[in-house]
């Protein structure tokens, strides 16, 4: 075994002492969380720690670890991306298809089960294309259109709500078995813009197989046009997937009442300035922003092209249905599925 220098560290990390003490404490039958407290490290560091550096009998010997951890903080490492060729081509394909980093690498991992330096996290994706190993890094590299990190967060506000005297149903009055996702037919929905009152696309999401609607304002969202589509959307599907639609308070729902009656959905509004309650739609238009950034013109796009956005988004494998599609999700329930799109024709 090779001896290792001793050189000090950030107590950010393990030291040789606090390998030692893992390993006394081990051998001693001690509770790993005691340990933890010992060391002053919490409980799921020395668990990884444990799993990381133990020897492959299973045992933790702390010189054995030490030794381990200094091996592993070598620098600089050769980057995955630098040393495999293949594996570069292969992440650029899918990233060119628009699938995310996290979509690739858990697919890397299914179809490659016996190459596992193949197998990279997502962050190594991320850090790839950011340094340019993996393609050119340009907007349309990834699904944010960032080509640099930037701090996480970022405000929403929404002007006007429905102020209409009308009778809303709040999202507090929905029925509590529409959170569990267990059936289908219930929607979240929304409008995105384009540049100032032409044309929008109403997006709709079914919640539990995130198959998505994609309705084509063509002339403009007053309510009567976003009341016309909708009915015109929902009347295409069968009855069993026309339960309840979850909508902000904008005012191009002032029509939804007739769109209850025409449809049989019953249609409840989210609190102001509450996103998260629609997180699956939030999630979904954050997606198509990728298609249509804010500020387009979307008179520029046709019919064929909102299908074909429809139909890939709901191809792409989502981690939250078991990397199952849209479109395979729906043909569980016994749907046929395509793609997607309506067209509002003035």
């Amino acid at each position: 075994m090779t001896v290792v220098e001793r050189v000090p560290i950030s107590s950010r990390y393990f030291s040789q002492d606090d390998r030692i003490e893992i390993g006394d404490g081990l051998a001693a039958g001690e509770a790993v969380k005691g340990i933890a407290v010992r060391i002053g490290k919490s409980f799921q560091s020395v668990y990884r720690e444990i799993a990381r550096n133990r020897k492959a009998d299973g045992t933790y010997q702390p010189w054995f670890a030490h030794n381990q951890a200094h091996l592993q903080r070598k620098r600089p490492k050769i980057r995955v991306f630098e040393e495999v060729p293949a594996l570069r081509s292969i992440v650029a394909v899918k990233l060119a298809k628009r699938w995310s980093p996290g979509q690739i690498s858990r697919w890397l991992r299914r179809r490659y089960p016996n190459k596992l330096t193949w197998h990279v996290c997502p962050e190594t994706i991320y850090d790839g294309v950011y340094r340019g190993l993996i393609s050119v890094a340009t907007p349309a590299s990834l699904r944010t259109g960032r080509t640099y990190r930037h701090r996480r967060g970022r405000g929403r506000s929404k002007d006007g709500s429905l102020k209409q005297s009308t009778k809303m149903c709040s999202i507090h009055e929905r029925p509590a078995h529409v959170e569990s996702r267990l059936q289908a037919g219930h929607w979240e929905g929304d409008l995105i813009l384009g540049t100032s009152n032409g044309p929008a696309i109403a997006t709709l999401v079914e919640r539990k197989t995130r198959m998505t609607i994609l309705v084509f304002l063509q002339s403009d969202h007053s309510a009567q046009t976003v009341g016309d589509a909708l009915i015109g959307a929902f009347s295409s599907l069968p009855s069993s997937l026309r339960r309840t639609l979850t909508w902000d308070q904008g005012n191009e729902m002032f029509h939804h009442k007739r769109i209850e009656t025409k449809t049989g959905l019953r249609i409840y509004f989210a609190d102001p300035h509450s996103p998260w309650q629609r997180g699956t739609n939030e999630n979904t238009n954050g997606l198509l922003r990728q298609y249509f950034p804010k500020g387009t013109d979307l008179s520029q796009w046709d019919h064929d092209h909102l299908n074909a956005v429809a139909d890939e988004l709901n191809g792409r494998p989502r981690a939250c249905l078991k990397d199952r599609t849209p479109h395979q999700a729906m043909r569980r329930l016994g749907h046929r599925t395509k793609a997607h799109t309506i067209r509002n024709d003035p």
